[in-house]
């Protein structure tokens, strides 16, 4: 509504003083004025795409992340029935914190719920258009699949290892880089994981001494769990988020001395 007020000022103050200078200068002056009317209102009327166009390039931008996030949230229940109601979660999440305070910084703050609907559908159609790499090629055993994730850690650099079943006090892979030790614990499953994961991998985070603490899964995450990571500092990452992984967290210098990172490895 402020935006067809000021649409509407512009063409009535553009109209009394092209009128004026038409009064005076004749048909050049006239034609001037009806030119900068059409533009006027041309450029109304482009609007609608020019909001499109700006909801897609952001969603475009955060592509892959919102696929992985699609993938990870969806899953079928033991009915065979499609549950996506975490993907809902996320996207809705995504439109309100992401690209409506970007449309805002536009110029196109007045839009409210108008288009609420599209920028869905526009965030669905861009997280859908991602080639993923195929889920089939993490291993569906919980132990390879915890190899797995090490192998992806150690191609980035990560020097990692997957801990023996027992006595790992809640962590998979152990993987030191920089100076900063993370420990992960690994979830192979068809459902969003608990927040049960997340406290285990804090308590391994004291065992440890780590830096950098995650979760990694095939699968998504629950609201709970979600909101105790975000409280402790835990990531939840899908395994193919670990590419990308690298040391972020400063080690804290006040923790007491460190066995060596080699002899620590091979003694725990």
């Amino acid at each position: 509504m402020a935006d067809a007020s000021r649409l509407v000022a512009r063409l009535f103050w553009t109209t009394v003083i092209g009128g004026g200078f038409a009064f005076w200068f004749g048909a050049p002056a006239a034609a001037v004025t009806g030119l900068v009317l059409a533009g006027l209102l041309v450029h109304r009327l482009d609007r609608p795409r020019r909001i499109r166009r700006a909801i897609r390039a952001v969603a475009r931008r955060h592509a892959r992340i919102l696929a992985l996030r699609r993938r990870q949230e969806c899953f079928v229940d033991a009915y065979g029935n499609l549950i996506s109601d975490g993907w809902e979660r996320e996207r809705a999440y995504f439109a309100e914190r992401t690209v409506i305070p970007h449309l805002e910084a536009r110029g196109f703050g007045d839009i409210g719920d108008a288009l609420w609907e599209d920028i869905l559908a526009i965030v669905e159609q861009v997280a859908v258009g991602v080639d993923l790499p195929d889920e089939s090629d993490a291993p569906e055993d919980g132990i390879a699949y915890e190899r797995y994730c090490a192998t992806l850690l150690r191609n980035t650099g990560w020097l990692a290892r997957a801990t023996q079943a027992s006595g790992d006090q809640g962590a998979d892979i152990i993987a030191e880089q920089a100076g900063v030790r993370l420990v992960v614990q690994c979830k192979r499953y068809a459902k969003p994981v608990g927040n049960g994961a997340v406290q285990e991998i804090v308590a391994a985070t004291q065992y440890w001494s780590a830096d950098m603490a995650a979760v990694v899964s095939n699968a998504g995450f629950t609201p709970a769990a979600r909101k105790l990571a975000a409280a402790t500092g835990v990531l939840l990452l899908h395994h193919d988020d670990l590419a990308a992984l690298r040391p972020t967290r400063v080690v804290d210098a006040r923790k007491p001395a460190r066995a060596p990172k080699a002899s620590s490895f091979a003694e725990r």
